[in-house]
């Protein structure tokens, strides 16, 4: 990389690290220990029940279902941040990392349930196709009468799921080839990243409704071969297990080291990784939430929950359970890709860098479409709460896929910084609005739950807890 390069790398990376600390672990920190405490811990509370109504059908038959808008909020969730992003929180924070994730999950899914919560009760109504869309832009500008701040909002939300994350999933999913004897560094990136965009560039072709369909049949599918892959590796070195555990929280509460390099300590890696994969908070989520037609917000808000416990609390610890579960000790030199492939390789010989491989090829494809289900989204919000037109949708969509040519060949470094840095610019908007409004949620969960004990499927009007409904499109 020539001068200039690293000079805009160094800026990237003193911004993302000044944003993560002190900024962001401050709001998360505080957000979600409000949340949490204020819904008297739902997140547990109410497990059973957000498991039990996963599988409502929609209130309009003709409607998106509560899964669907989960499948859609986890094909974004659940992507190479689950392989890569822990293997970086491990190399490059320590093991400790993984408690931090997992503690942030925990806590941050009351950020997921308000925020989703949120988007249900101030969702917008398409009047020509009967369909519902919505999201932090729209109880932003509704509900605190901030347009400007709801456009912001919008604008971050476009450079983090269009460009930042849409970068580093291509860079991802090209370095899992480095550890192949036919890797070239000055050309493999460019095919991985040929190949990615033509795959995404046809899949766009489909629309919203294929995103859906898509993602609905592939997310599950990864997800469980993963897991049971990690499964596999730990049950071959079980042996190593309990030392794991114990290295696990002996690094997490290390706290001299963390207070000695802060910005590079396993807590900080822990909660910008885990931010990353999981996205509780972000206020990304709530644009596939508001699409669901159920009988009541905090269905929704519930099911939402559930996204985050299945990429952290199950993905993101079968990754880091299995690399340090293997054996081998985590390092700089092998950060990223090749850590997860060389513990996979130590019970599955040459067919482990492969799996990774396959593995990262169907994340980061469903990451990239889930991604830009929400970047449509945000693109309606800034073109008068309307789609733009189809020419000026697919120039845009051109644009996007180029994107994810061009991260192929992007430094780590760069695009780890970007992603963090427009990620952290939505959080930053989204979760003081969710703060401000989280009464409403509240009044919402108790009327959900008094409506339970009178053995009813609860139905929700705004006027049942006092909110105004003159400016809803639902709920009246």
């Amino acid at each position: 990389m020539d001068g200039s390069g690293d000079l805009i790398v160094k800026i990237l990376t003193k911004i993302d690290d000044f944003m993560y600390y002190p900024l962001l672990l401050i709001v998360l920190c505080l957000a979600a220990v409000y949340f949490t405490v204020r819904t008297r811990f739902v997140q547990a509370r109410q497990f059973k029940e957000s498991v039990k109504i996963i599988m409502d059908k929609p209130a309009d038959s003709s409607g998106i279902s509560s899964f669907q808008a989960l499948m859609v909020s986890t094909a974004s969730r659940v992507g190479t941040g689950n392989i890569i992003g822990v293997s970086t929180a491990l190399c490059l924070g320590g093991p400790g990392a993984v408690f931090w994730m997992q503690l942030l999950a925990f806590l941050g899914a009351s950020s997921a349930f308000i925020e989703s919560t949120l988007a249900q009760i101030y969702k917008k109504k398409n009047h020509k196709t009967g369909d519902c869309f919505g999201g932090p832009a729209y109880y932003i500008e509704t509900a605190l009468k901030n347009r400007f701040l709801a456009g912001t909002f919008v604008v971050f939300l476009i450079a983090t799921y269009a460009f930042g994350f849409n970068l580093l999933c291509s860079y991802n999913l090209q370095s899992s080839f480095e550890i192949y004897g036919f890797y070239d560094k000055n050309v493999t990136p460019w095919i991985v990243g040929g190949v990615l965009a033509v795959l995404v560039a046809v899949c766009l072709l489909g629309g919203g409704k294929r995103i859906v369909l898509i993602t609905e049949k592939l997310v599950p599918f990864m997800g469980i071969v993963y897991v049971l892959a990690s499964l596999i590796v730990l049950v071959v070195h079980i042996n190593i297990l309990p030392s794991v555990v114990v290295m696990i929280f002996k690094d997490a509460f290390n706290f001299k080291a963390i207070f000695g390099g802060l910005g590079g300590s396993c807590m900080i890696y822990g909660i910008k990784r885990g931010l990353y994969s999981n996205e509780a908070g972000v206020g990304s989520a709530p644009n596939a939430s508001a699409s669901a037609n159920v009988s009541h917000p905090v269905k929704q808000g519930l099911v939402q929950m559930l996204s985050v416990y299945i990429d952290t609390l199950l993905l993101c610890t079968a990754s880091a359970l299995m690399c340090l579960g293997s054996g081998i000790v985590p390092e700089e030199s092998i950060s990223g890709a090749p850590y997860v492939q060389n513990a996979l390789s130590t019970v599955f010989g040459g067919f482990g860098p492969v799996f990774i491989t396959i593995s990262l090829a169907l994340f980061a494809f469903t990451t990239l479409i889930g991604n830009l289900f929400y970047v449509d989204n945000g693109l309606a919000y800034l073109n008068g709460k309307k789609m733009p037109g189809k020419k000026a949708m697919t120039v845009f969509h051109m644009l996007c896929v180029v994107i994810v040519f061009v991260g192929a060949v992007t430094p780590m470094d760069a695009a780890w910084a970007l992603a963090d840095i427009t990620m952290g610019g939505m959080t930053l908007i989204n979760l003081p609005a969710c703060i401000i409004l989280g009464g409403i949620v509240i009044k919402a969960l108790k009327d959900y739950e008094n409506q339970k004990k009178e053995g009813k499927d609860p139905v929700f009007k705004a006027k049942d807890i006092g909110l105004d409904d003159s400016n809803l499109d639902f709920w009246k």
